[in-house]
């Protein structure tokens, strides 16, 4: 057998290569082929900039963890799934020793092992080794691709329940992105009754409406920011979501947002961001980070998905064969802003002589 790999070999530098075969040693861990692969933000980073933060790519790393696919093997002890079942890869597996994990918050283990974050690999491969625990079962009608895109829908899932939303809440989203698309219609899942989303291109604004958005606002439209929208939503929002990272819309939206609202950051911004910390103080705005997904999360989006809560379909843009790889991140870096989700498949037949 072989393990064709998309292969970050340095910043700027995309190759197709094989790898070993990854050996099933553990008895609770699963063997997938990987079917689908979406590109996430993080890997363009990599790819652009050899890191993110403060991930440092420093070896060769094979890139991708928005994935799905098929069990190929199973290990003595695993019960929850079988070979040939279709799965979603939660790509981040903590230590099950840290108090983190311990609490029901392993997002936050600091010894977390993540797919594609340096120095661990990523899924964009045939084969690909996880624990049991930490694949989740598609529906029959839940296609893979849907099954790819749990990944960022739990992202969105994890930010609106740390928002605390719950029905009737009036929320605000700020960017339209893969992640600022399903928050939306995360929090519209969960009971919200207005769901605003903000951003400053209008084919994104329209996309939002068929994933959870009420309302939409473009924030380059003249006028008074915080009057428009009361107009829209009928009052200023007790919950904002910021999805951008953009030092702007951070501002706008602490201060759109009502009086002991809550103000959940999600975007990477800035590490010197100016904020009013005055006015947020003295208003007593509760302002929470929220960093990738944790309990219940992924069980959660799969519900969604397979509910018809949230059509995630309507986020793929873009679709491109295992040895186009390379193509499929240049085309994100030349064409972005006509770009939403990019779909990757797994290895085609051919390659199996590499």
């Amino acid at each position: 057998m072989s393990n064709p790999s998309i292969v970050l070999k340095e910043k700027g530098k995309i190759v197709l290569e094989n790898r070993p075969v990854p050996d099933l040693t553990d008895e609770r861990s699963v063997k997938i082929a990987v079917k689908k692969t979406g590109i996430c933000g993080s890997d363009v980073h990599y790819y652009l900039h050899g890191n993110c933060g403060t991930f440092v790519v420093k070896a060769p790393m094979v890139l991708g963890h928005e994935s799905s696919g098929v069990i190929a093997e199973v290990g003595r002890l695993v019960t929850n799934v079988k070979v040939g079942d279709k799965v979603a890869i939660e790509p981040g597996v903590p230590s099950r020793y840290s108090e983190e994990y311990k609490n029901g918050r392993y997002n936050l283990c600091p010894d977390m092992a993540f797919a594609a974050t340096p120095p661990y690999d990523g899924t964009l491969a045939r084969y690909y080794i996880m624990p049991e625990d930490f694949v989740y079962k598609l529906p029959d009608h839940v296609s893979l691709e849907e099954g790819a895109l749990v990944e960022p829908l739990s992202v969105a899932v994890h930010a609106a329940k740390r928002a605390g939303i719950k029905y009737n809440s009036n929320v605000a989203v700020f960017g339209a992105g893969p992640v600022g698309l399903l928050t939306a219609g995360a929090a519209r899942a969960l009971g919200a009754a207005n769901v605003l989303v903000v951003d400053i291109f209008d084919t994104k604004l329209e996309l939002a409406k068929n994933i959870g958005a009420t309302h939409t606002y473009n924030s380059l439209k003249k006028g008074n920011f915080d009057e428009e929208i009361i107009k829209l939503i009928g009052d200023r929002p007790d919950i904002v979501l910021e999805a951008s990272g953009a030092d702007i819309a951070m501002n706008n939206g602490l201060n759109l947002l009502k009086t002991g609202g809550v103000f959940v950051q999600i975007g990477m911004g800035k590490d010197d961001v100016k904020l009013p910390v005055a006015q947020m103080t003295q208003r007593e705005i509760d302002y929470r980070g929220s960093s990738r997904y944790s309990q219940g999360d992924y069980n959660d989006a799969v519900t969604m998905i397979a509910n018809g809560k949230i059509d995630v379909k309507q986020l793929i843009t873009h679709r491109f064969k295992f040895k186009d790889a390379k193509t499929a991140y240049d085309n994100i870096i030349q064409n972005g802003k006509d770009v939403v989700k990019t779909i990757i498949d797994g290895p085609e037949d051919e390659l199996a002589k590499l």
